[in-house]
């Protein structure tokens, strides 16, 4: 019994010299030391931005030339990939008969006139003697009937005649309005049937359009861009060729499609530019680059000063007493190394953008050196420390 007493009280002293030593050790320890970092002081600046849409080029004006008449190609009057004018003859189809067809209706026109002229005669013939009582009244009556269809067969006449014009005018393929012609599909001798062989297509150079889409949410926006008046200056648009350079001529909205596509829940929006170095062309593919309305004298930090978790945006901003504590943010558009930030701080907040890694929110900090807050070591003694 005596033995199990002093085996009880000796463990229970070392327990007690054990709990003792290990609160001396914490005392010695004291607090965690302050991590260096480094701090930048969030600014207000003119932050200007742009969402980027990849966009197509197409010809405002666009026509795929096809023959209204058959026949063989006799004649073509232009240069493969030339500028030609509105009106210009561009290709001859065979018109020999369609000339003769045209004469044929001329003269079918002249003949149904003499008709007519011969039924007048002969019905101011019957009508004098049926004055005098000395013709049937029923002779008058055909005379005058067949003055009637003679006139009505001119009308007849005169439509054939406007046919066979037209089936001859349509055998030379004109240039409707001014712009490029293209690589012709058909070639001297070529056969070609009325609306379907594909002679050639032509488009207008200047103005261009370029087409992008845009989500249903972001419709209203675009609708009061349609409603600005733009421009020589106006810096709304910006469109980047496709070897990285940028485009010089300021756009405007020509045209916001007329419904939403209800596959992909979007709207295609046309941009119109000038064109006058002919540097767009129809089908070239670029990027279109739209002024965020947002823009404007905006708070911005080092994008690196920013910390995610779990979705959501912090920063740690440098309090009064040494320490950092982390603020929730609404991030906007990132500008190069920096990021706008919507709310969350203000101008002049001492934020933290080396030694994040160790920072804890309400933990003590020192400004050091870069290369100490990216080591996240031990902060060095504070001026004055004794």
């Amino acid at each position: 019994m005596n033995k199990t007493l002093i085996a009880l009280s000796y463990a229970a002293s070392l327990l007690a010299f054990a709990s003792c030593g290990k609160k001396e050790d914490e005392k010695a320890a004291g607090p965690p030391p302050a991590t260096p970092v480094t701090l930048v002081a969030a600014k207000a600046t003119d932050a200007v931005y742009y969402d980027e849409y990849p966009a197509t080029v197409v010809a405002i004006n666009n026509v795929e030339l096809r023959s209204q008449v058959a026949g063989f190609i006799t004649q073509i009057f232009f240069k493969e990939g030339e500028v030609v004018q509105k009106g210009k003859t561009l290709y001859e189809i065979d018109r020999r008969k369609y000339q003769a067809a045209y004469q044929q209706a001329l003269a079918g026109l002249a003949s149904t006139r003499a008709t007519v002229q011969n039924a007048k005669v002969n019905l101011d013939r019957y009508q004098r003697l049926a004055q005098q009582d000395a013709i049937a009244k029923q002779i008058v009556d055909n005379a005058s009937t067949a003055y009637a269809t003679a006139q009505a067969q001119v009308a007849v006449a005169q439509a054939n005649v406007a046919a066979a014009r037209t089936d001859l005018d349509y055998s030379l393929i004109k240039a409707p309005f001014t712009g490029r012609i293209g690589i012709s599909q058909v070639r001297l001798g070529s056969q070609v049937s009325p609306g379907s062989t594909l002679l050639n297509t032509i488009s207008g150079e200047d103005p261009m359009g370029v087409d992008f889409v845009i989500t249903e949410s972001d419709l209203s926006r675009f609708a009061d861009l349609q409603r600005q008046a733009g421009g020589k200056d106006d810096s709304t648009f910006r469109l980047e060729l496709p070897d990285g350079s940028r485009y010089t001529q300021p756009g405007k909205i020509l045209a916001i499609d007329r419904g939403v596509n209800q596959g992909t829940g979007t709207v295609q929006i046309r941009v119109q530019f000038t064109n006058p170095d002919r540097k767009l062309k129809d089908g070239m593919s670029t990027v279109l680059s739209v002024l965020n309305r947002q823009s404007g004298r905006r708070i911005v930090v080092p994008y690196k000063a920013v910390v995610e978790q779990m979705g959501e945006n912090f920063v740690f901003i440098a309090g009064d007493s040494s320490k950092a504590y982390q603020r929730k943010v609404e991030l906007g558009p990132r500008l190069r190394d920096q990021i706008v930030v919507m709310n969350g701080i203000k101008e002049g907040d001492k934020v933290v953008t080396e030694g994040l890694q160790r920072l804890r929110d309400g933990g003590q900090i020192q400004v050091g050196t870069p290369a100490q807050a990216q080591a996240g070591g031990s902060a060095p003694a504070a001026a004055g420390a004794k």
